[in-house]
């Protein structure tokens, strides 16, 4: 309690033992007015110590994501597409966004999570927010609206199951503005940790970044793509770690690049000088490189079996920021994040349906062989 005065650290020590103490009792407890306990109990829960009424105490170590949830659709053609008129195909149905899918994958893998998004009041997003209850995920915060329908994305794939075209309708996440993350304030600044991904408006990401400068937790941000990286500020200092593929990189960076891990480490690095604190690039199959105030190390990826790629990028930050949490330093955990992404590709789902503690344990050997 470094960042509490000697008051506030008073006020908070009579509520810790007593959350049902009324505000008139740590008055008389600790001599002071009732205005100026009101005006400490404010300070406590901007600063994350308490939830707000009730004088909730948060978990020890709780995740909130922010950002994308999408309904997904793909439609795989049985013989090859003729345009402009119709195709028989197979039909699947899931649910994806960046965030989304990370928050599933904490869930999963036994971490405290919270997701922060904005749904349509649609039967789409009564089935996100259903999936997401089930798998454990506080969704309190989620926004629902009437202005626009949930996200969602359509891809069309050939029988080799390429991608023909894709269609994304995301234009609801234009609605998440800065007044969400301040109503919602008690619950980020509780968490141990929050991640966001570039699905929100770059208003929305630079209150986040400011604000997150007065609060304890660390800050996550993921770039989504090369059209959203140009959503993060050109500083980008108060960003603890930052996730970026090459491609994204090299868009934010404005520089070509090579095909090579070495040139994922220069990127990494660049971003830190930038001001992100720590910095992971990756680089697909080629491998990883992450960059940190006092170095830059890589490591090629964790050898798969894939069948699809879909959501490994997801299930490499999820497992990263999991072994931060579990008190990793950042390369040993974005060990742990190249591992899962590598069993993410050898399953159909975008989330391993496989996925807990013990899966992940019982793989650990496939990382240090790899190492070794």
């Amino acid at each position: 309690m470094d960042e509490l005065g000697a008051q506030e650290a008073a006020v908070f020590a009579l509520i810790k033992d007593n959350p049902f103490i009324g505000q008139q009792e740590i008055a008389d407890a600790l001599g002071l007015a009732r205005s100026t306990v009101a005006a400490h109990i404010a300070q406590l829960v901007q600063k994350g110590y308490l939830l707000g009424r009730g004088y909730m105490l948060p978990q020890p170590s709780r995740a909130v994501l922010i950002g994308g949830a999408v309904f997904d659709r793909k439609y795989r053609a049985r013989q090859a597409i003729v345009l402009e008129t119709s195709n028989p195909v197979d039909g699947m149905r899931s649910f994806g966004g960046v965030a989304r899918n990370v928050a599933e994958n904490l869930s999963l893998l036994g971490t405290p999570t919270s997701f922060i998004s904005i749904i349509g009041n649609d039967e789409a997003g009564a089935a996100l927010l259903a999936h997401l209850r089930d798998r454990g995920i506080d969704v309190s915060q989620v926004v629902v609206t009437d202005e626009r329908p949930t996200a969602e994305y359509a891809a069309i794939l050939d029988p080799a199951g390429d991608l023909v075209v894709g269609l994304a309708d995301m234009g609801i996440f234009d609605l998440f503005q800065p007044g969400y993350l301040d109503r919602a304030w008690s619950h980020l600044a509780s968490a141990s940790l929050v991640f966001a991904d570039c699905n929100l408006p770059a208003e929305t990401l630079q209150h986040l970044i400011q604000r997150r400068r007065s609060a304890r937790f660390r800050l996550a941000i993921d770039a989504v793509s090369t059209h959203k990286v140009v959503r993060l500020p050109e500083d980008l200092t108060g960003i603890d770690l930052l996730f970026m593929n090459i491609d994204e990189a090299n868009a934010r960076l404005s520089r070509r690049g090579a095909a090579s891990l070495q040139d994922a480490a220069e990127a990494a690095r660049l971003l830190c000088d930038a001001g992100a604190g720590e910095v992971v690039v990756t680089m697909g199959a080629r491998g990883i490189a992450v960059a940190g105030t006092d170095a830059v190390r890589t490591a090629s990826a964790v050898p798969a079996d894939p069948r699809d790629m879909t959501g490994a990028g997801d299930a490499m930050i999820a497992g990263t920021l999991h072994g931060l949490m579990a008190g990793q330093d950042s390369f040993a955990a974005a060990g742990i994040g190249a591992l899962l992404g590598a069993l993410t590709t050898e399953s159909a789902a975008s989330v391993h349906p496989d996925l807990s503690p013990r899966f992940l344990e019982a793989n650990l050997h496939r990382l240090a062989e790899h190492k070794g």
